[in-house]
């Protein structure tokens, strides 16, 4: 499958739409990202599986903002809407190839459940916090 190229109004129903997902977040003037381009373009042939997004952070500055893009080329991958890999720097086929093999050979239950744990204590922490801030309207803790 070929690259495509993705804008901000795209982004979250080409994530939530497809099992897997790269993104490789580049700019035009970015040498890096010129040399990655031809690499990315390659491997996307060899799987028609895999969407191979492309977003061009000049033309997506809030996108690549909301994304915490801070240098480019950064390819995120994506799968079943979980962002699984993030990483910056231009990759050699190879080591490409090693990164989407990795990706589908995720236990996905497990990568679910992780994150359902980690929502759940993040969740508990905000409750928590906000139990030990005292009471939240105006009154003081009698002193006894």
């Amino acid at each position: 499958m070929a690259t495509v190229d993705i804008t901000g109004e795209q982004f979250a129903s080409t994530i939530e739409g497809n099992d897997i997902v790269l993104v490789d977040f580049w700019a035009e003037w970015c040498g890096p990202c010129r040399q990655f381009a031809p690499t990315y373009s390659a491997v996307s042939e060899k799987h028609p599986d895999v969407v191979f997004a492309k977003v061009d952070t000049e033309a997506e500055q809030q996108l690549a903002a909301e994304a915490g893009i801070s240098s480019i080329p950064t390819l995120m991958a994506f799968r079943e809407k979980v962002l699984v890999f993030s990483q910056p720097g231009a990759l050699a086929a190879p080591q490409l190839e090693q990164v989407i093999d990795a990706v589908k050979a995720l236990d996905m239950e497990e990568v679910h459940a992780h994150v359902a744990r980690s929502q759940a204590e993040a969740a508990a922490a905000a409750g928590n916090s906000a139990k030990t801030a005292g009471p939240q309207d105006g009154s003081q803790i009698p002193d006894f």
